[in-house]
This record gives structure tokens, sequence and C-alpha cells, in this order.
């Protein structure tokens, strides 16, 4: 199963699609925006998105105080709205610069802006899971939606990825995701990227807010077909998502090593030394040497043999084939043993 973007593709056999997730990091700064876009491409990200949303479509002003935060969530949100007018040129520069552009939208103007500009996929984030006429709007777009489930129950899961083939969409990725700032190791749940794939033949990966990135690095060992990670030009800037997120030289780290991982899983064939080992597998492995010297025309017993290293002379599983030959001549003590000398 594959999915199409731009000239990439997410799915098997690809690489892990890692998206830098810039969120409201931006900080309202047009100049901290474009440094995000820099950033994010040198690291070696596939992709950048940023969230497109306003405090009076997001929170009622009635929200209550979250424990987390020290004002108002609707006030919070205020500052961290990202200038529509800027959409355009973040994602004409990003285009310039070889990496994909999108964003989550928040609301419906937010949706048409991201269709003006050309964006080519979306990404619902977890606490908009539940709004399925929004789903359902961004769904008909007709393009890719990646689809974070931080607090979704199967049955929640179930009723997005509905909503978005009744709208004739199929082309949907699911994020597990644990919705907390940091996230404890231990709620992450990794094995749940296996259930959500088979329970609707969906392609799945992980949206990670873990401290560190060993978290991300497991699961694109598991299979994880997407990485999204928040990440920030400095961890000390005022605003919620800084300290948590990734500076510029572990995100870097991350796409390296993600990389690596993909390189040592492999085919799963196993099919003997590759050409890095065979000066090991000629001079480390064990074969069949001389105990002793062996005369020219002795019939060689099980004594008169050794299994020792380097691994030149005949393989130890025939030495009881080899007891019993003659020696074609004088065999000196420590010498490997080969055919031809029988």
């Amino acid at each position: 199963m594959k999915i199409g973007i731009g000239n990439r593709f997410i799915g098997d056999e690809e690489p892990c699609f890692i998206i830098a997730e810039a969120g409201s990091n931006h900080n309202r700064d047009f100049k901290t925006a474009k440094g995000l876009i820099d950033a994010a491409f040198e690291a070696g990200a596939d992709a950048i998105k940023f969230q497109v949303f306003s405090a009076e479509k997001h929170y009622s002003k009635k929200t209550p105080l979250h424990s987390g935060y020290k004002e108002h969530l609707y006030d919070l949100i205020k500052k961290l709205e990202i200038p529509r007018e800027w959409l355009k040129e973040l994602k004409d520069y990003s285009d310039k610069k070889g990496i994909i552009f999108f964003a989550s939208p928040c609301d419906y103007e937010a949706v048409e802006l991201l269709e003006v500009i050309e964006a080519p996929l979306y990404k619902i984030s977890s606490f908009e899971l539940v709004d399925l006429e929004l789903i359902r709007y961004i769904a008909c777009k007709q393009k890719p939606l990646i689809i974070s489930t931080g607090l979704a129950n199967m049955e929640e899961i179930e009723d997005a990825y509905l909503a978005c083939v009744k709208a004739g969409n199929e082309n949907v990725i699911f994020l597990q995701c644990a919705s907390t700032y940091p996230s404890p190791c231990e709620i992450m749940n990794l094995k749940s990227m296996e259930t959500i794939a088979k329970a609707f033949n969906v392609i799945t990966g992980l949206s990670d807010h873990t401290e560190g990135i060993h978290i991300s690095i497991a699961a694109a060992a598991m299979g994880a077909k997407v990485i999204e990670r928040h990440f920030t030009l400095d961890k000390k800037m005022e605003g919620p998502d800084h300290a948590f997120a990734l500076n510029p030289g572990d995100l870097m780290k991350l796409v390296k090593q993600i990389r690596d991982v993909e390189k040592a899983t492999g085919d799963g064939r196993k099919i003997g030394p590759k050409s890095e080992e065979m000066e090991f597998y000629e001079k480390a492995r064990r074969s069949i040497h001389a105990a002793c010297d062996i005369k020219s025309g002795t019939e060689i017993t099980k004594d008169m043999l050794v299994v020792k290293r380097p691994g030149y002379g005949i393989k130890p599983k025939f030495i009881d084939v080899i007891a019993g030959r003659k020696a074609k001549g004088d065999i000196s003590e420590d010498q490997w043993i080969t055919w031809k000398m029988l």
C-alpha cells in the first residue's frame, strides 16, 4: 500500500516520511517561520507542517484554566495564530527549498486558504479527530489526510476513517499519539500502530511528543511509515511547545538515525556474508586444520584434525568425511586443510 504526495510516496518499501512539526513555534515572527523551514530542510526532513487556527474558532472563552498553563487557553492560542497572509509565501519558499509544506487546518476557512496555495496534503490533529464534519469537508478535497489519534479509542478512529471513506477518500494515514507534552514513555503504546493498520488496512506512524529521539527511532524500527516531531529553533523561546520540541541538531540526528535504521532493517533474507564481511569470513571463521604433521599417503584419523581459525580450510561439518581419506602430500601441523590436499 502506498500513497503519493508530490513526487514522494508513503507506504510499503518506501522510506519513513519524516515531518518537522513547526506548529506555532514561529511565535508570529515571519523570519522565524522561514528559519524553521530552513532548519527542517537542512535536517533532511521530508516535510514541514504548520498549524492554522484562530482562537475564536478554536476555543471557547469560557474554557477553564488548564493545569499546565498560567493563562487561559483562549488567550494563549490567540498569541500563537499564524498570520494567514504568510501561507502562500511560506509554501513558495518551501517549494524552492525542496521540502513539502502543509498544515493542520482547524476551521473551514483555513482549509480553503490551503487549497488556494495548493497544499498537497492535510493533517488532522488529535483534538480535531472527533469533528467529523471538518474531516469530511477536508476529505472531499481528495488529498491525502494524516490523522493523529491521541485520546482516541478504536470506535472514534473508525468514525474518522469512515468519514473519509464516505467522502470518497481512502488516502488516510493514522498516527499513534499520546496527548501530553512531553509524553511519558509508558503511555506511548507503539504496538497500537499495528492494531490500527490491521483494523482499517491503512498506513500508520507516530506523532511523538516524548523527550529525546529514541521512541521515534523505535517506532521507525517497528515499521512506522510516518514520524512527526515538534521542533524549534530555540527551546528557550517563549511559548507552550518550545520546551518539549527538538532543536535543529536533534532533528538532524533523528533523521539520520531513522535512515540508519532503514538501512539496517534489510530485506529479511539470510544469504551469507556481504562484501564488507569477507575478510572476517575468511580469517575469523573456523575451518579444519592439521593437529600434527601428516605425511603424504597417510590415512587421516579424526585425532589428526583440529578446528580453529582462519576459515580458509574445509568447513568443520565435513570433519567426519575427511577422516579415512589419505593425504596427497605432506601437511604440516597447524596448516588448514583443503579438498585439494586429500
